[in-house]
């Protein structure tokens, strides 16, 4: 009996944490759909759909609101499920510490900002024959570069002086890529990190920051 007691317990505690971060759940149910409809298609159709879904220079050129939004419905290696989990740890908490709205902010600005600078540095890259003609239609489609800028934005969530560490992880995990292959998607990722702990003034007034060793108190909503 007090296994079913735990158990719905549980399945309590899980439900008000969905429920306390809409955006972040409804994001991944329509990445979940679209990842089952990915593997669905042959690679070829695949390759192709998604590289008029991609926020690469042509396709930017052409329609850059619909391929910047529609780049960040699609997971391009057909793995739901670390999302799923990468989602909870970061997007939710961000979602829940800043409310939706200002969570959606962060998102967007990292996303398009990062998508749009990492590009430009392509283009410049092909102006000056560093890179071939052909990167003009580079498959960039994803949600990672959202997802760096929300997880550097959570710095803010973390009260002095454990927020520097965290910081300093976040710019370590996405500068030393950067540093070891400097491509664009690197670059992306760095500038979305970037742009995340830009987002300071958003966190004013969100909530008061939480020491790590504290237990973290129920949200209620």
């Amino acid at each position: 009996m007090s296994g079913v007691i735990r158990f719905r317990q549980g399945l309590r505690a899980v439900t008000a944490y969905v429920r306390a971060a809409p955006g972040t759940y409804v994001w991944l149910l329509i990445l979940f759909v679209t990842t089952v409809a990915l593997h669905r298609m042959s690679p070829d159709f695949e390759e192709d759909f998604l590289r008029q879904r991609s926020t690469n220079i042509h396709e930017l050129s052409d329609n850059p609101v619909r391929v910047l939004f529609a780049s960040a419905m699609w997971i391009p290696s057909g793995r739901w499920l670390p999302y799923a989990a990468l989602y909870s740890l970061f997007h939710a908490q961000a979602e829940r510490w800043l409310g939706t709205l200002r969570w959606i902010v962060v998102c967007v600005a990292a996303h398009v900002l990062a998508s749009l600078i990492s590009e430009g540095a392509l283009l410049w890259a092909i102006g000056r024959g560093v890179v071939p003609a052909s990167a003009v239609d580079t498959l960039d489609v994803g949600v990672s570069y959202a997802l760096a800028g929300t997880a550097a934005v959570l710095t803010y969530r973390i009260r002095r002086p454990w927020r520097y560490p965290y910081a300093a992880a976040v710019l370590f995990f996405f500068g030393v890529p950067l540093l070891a292959g400097r491509t664009f998607t690197d670059l992306g990722h760095f500038t979305a990190a970037l742009i995340g702990l830009g987002c300071r003034p958003l966190a004013k007034g969100a909530g008061k920051a939480r020491n790590p060793k504290e237990t973290p108190t129920p949200t209620r909503r």
